[in-house]
């Protein structure tokens, strides 16, 4: 998608795009219309000018890295040290230089897409490390909750350890709960063998 307010610098890159075989999904002059393009097509990457109306594009490029996230470059006349780094900081992967050549643009593209697909593959590594995490902490808690009923089971019912977890296991069984849940009746003294 493109964000470019000036209309000859939009049609010169649609077509330079297109002609590498990229496909451009919408395109506006304004920064505001942007964002809600960008929230109604999901395109790959958006290529953002940082002055147009309505809203600047380094504001624009906040805007979009808060809902589903996608690659954005930068395409302006601008290349002051402070816009380069605000522009890092609202989550541009690439930032380019006008007037551009097609040479330096389709690196750009691919760079941009590049460092998204990396971000992506690390925020999945993350919810998986999270989720396992997770996992992880579940199976303590069950183990806690089993182990305490295994020792009241074992202290009042004068069972074995081995009896007492088969109590637990088999009980979980008939009544389609955990071991969690029937552990934890056992330790508040609701069930016994």
């Amino acid at each position: 998608m493109i964000a470019e307010d000036e209309a000859i610098v939009r049609l010169d890159l649609r077509e330079t795009l297109e002609e590498e075989g990229f496909e451009v999904v919408g395109e506006t002059g304004r920064g505001d219309e942007a964002v809600e393009l960008v929230r109604q097509l999901q395109p790959d990457l958006v290529v953002l000018d940082i002055k147009m109306p309505g809203l600047d594009g380094l504001a624009a490029a906040r805007q979009i890295q808060q809902g589903p996230r996608t690659a954005v470059l930068v395409l302006t006349a601008f290349s002051q040290r402070d816009l380069v780094e605000q522009a890092r900081d609202a989550g541009v992967l690439a930032y380019l230089v006008k007037p551009f050549q097609k040479e330096e643009l389709l690196p750009a593209i691919e760079v941009a897409l590049g460092r998204f697909a990396e971000l992506q593959a690390l925020e999945a590594e993350n919810a998986s490390l999270a989720d396992d995490k997770q996992g992880l902490e579940e199976q303590l808690e069950t183990r806690r909750w089993v182990d305490r009923a295994k020792g009241r089971l074992m202290d009042d019912q004068a069972l074995s350890e081995s009896e007492a977890f088969t109590f637990i296991r088999d009980s979980a069984m008939r009544r389609r709960t955990t071991m969690r849940a029937i552990a934890r009746e056992v330790v508040e003294g609701g069930l016994a063998p």
